[in-house]
């Protein structure tokens, strides 16, 4: 029997998706596959893999199980475009929770994240001048657009993190009611949430290869003092979380309170970076329905 999946989280990047994607997988009747992030459908190497490579995934999973997978891939617009197209012709009928959190809470996470993968070098100031993506990716419009003129409203939840980790059983169960799970889930507290920190440490192969190593490990907590190999592990640590100049705090509200407004006009709410944290975990949010008058954003409003 051919398993597919039929819900996806689609993202955003760091915003407790593993957390929400480990949170499923203890679910009786539920799989999530074991690949959290397959990213199958954005990214063209693995794309090329096959549809059989993806669904292949999904074969553990028992006759009656409702199946799913997460990849923050699907909503990296413009980085990866070809995301949703791919999506909708193999899947059509699939549905799709976007999780999302202060945005620049968000794009400073990330930004710990693609240093310590080396994919940023600059500190944070200069990096978002350099990369714009970090700004792109925290535009949770910008990002959903495509997906409500493709999929439909009706088919996209939106999750906020910090609704998620204020009152997790009750938005576990939204979430299980979204995707039709008809048991009673229950919050695993004892579940460890993916917390990104700025003690991340950066991306090494020649350190990995010598703290991983069995034998070299043994001897070096034989020989090396802990007050030693703490200091060489600090080389490659974040010092302290990235601060943001005052005017760039500025800048960055500008845009994500653009976006921000009309995100609150699909919520039937007011959302600004100013009382987004407040707001959104004030009560549980679904998408109000669009009156003619709320007209879909245009690429001019990010120009």
């Amino acid at each position: 029997m051919s398993h597919s999946p039929s819900f996806i989280i689609i993202g955003a990047m760091k915003c407790a998706t593993s957390t929400l994607h480990e949170q499923l997988a203890v679910q009786p009747g539920i799989f999530m596959s074991e690949l959290k992030e397959p990213n199958f459908f954005s990214d063209d190497d693995q794309y090329a893999k096959g549809m059989d490579w993806y669904l292949a995934h999904f074969q553990p999973a028992n006759a009656n199980d409702i199946c799913g997978e997460s990849s923050t891939h699907y909503t990296k617009f413009p980085t990866y475009p070809k995301t949703i197209e791919r999506l909708y012709n193999h899947l059509p009928d699939v549905k799709l929770i976007y999780v999302m959190r202060h945005p620049i809470d968000r794009l400073v996470s990330q930004y710990i994240h693609e240093w310590s993968q080396r994919v940023i070098t600059v500190e944070i100031n200069q990096a978002i001048a350099q990369h714009p993506e970090l700004i792109y990716y925290s535009q949770y419009t910008r990002q959903l657009q495509p997906y409500f003129d493709t999929f439909g409203q009706q088919r996209i939840l939106p999750v906020f993190l910090e609704r998620l980790f204020k009152y997790p059983q009750q938005e576990l169960e939204r979430v299980c009611g979204f995707i039709g799970y008809p048991g009673q889930p229950i919050w695993d507290n004892e579940l460890s949430t993916r917390n990104v920190s700025t003690e991340r440490m950066r991306t090494s192969k020649i350190r990995d290869f010598f703290v991983e190593a069995p034998l070299l490990k043994q001897m070096r907590r034989w020989l090396i003092p802990k007050s030693f190999r703490n200091w060489v592990r600090s080389l490659w640590t974040m010092k302290q979380k990235p601060e943001l100049e005052s005017e760039q705090v500025e800048h960055l509200q500008a845009i994500f309170d653009q976006d921000l407004a009309v995100l609150g006009s699909w919520l039937g709410i007011e959302l600004s970076c100013h009382n987004f944290k407040a707001v959104v975990q004030a009560e549980p949010r679904n998408w109000v329905n669009l009156s003619p008058k709320n007209q879909p954003i245009s690429s001019g409003d990010y120009d």
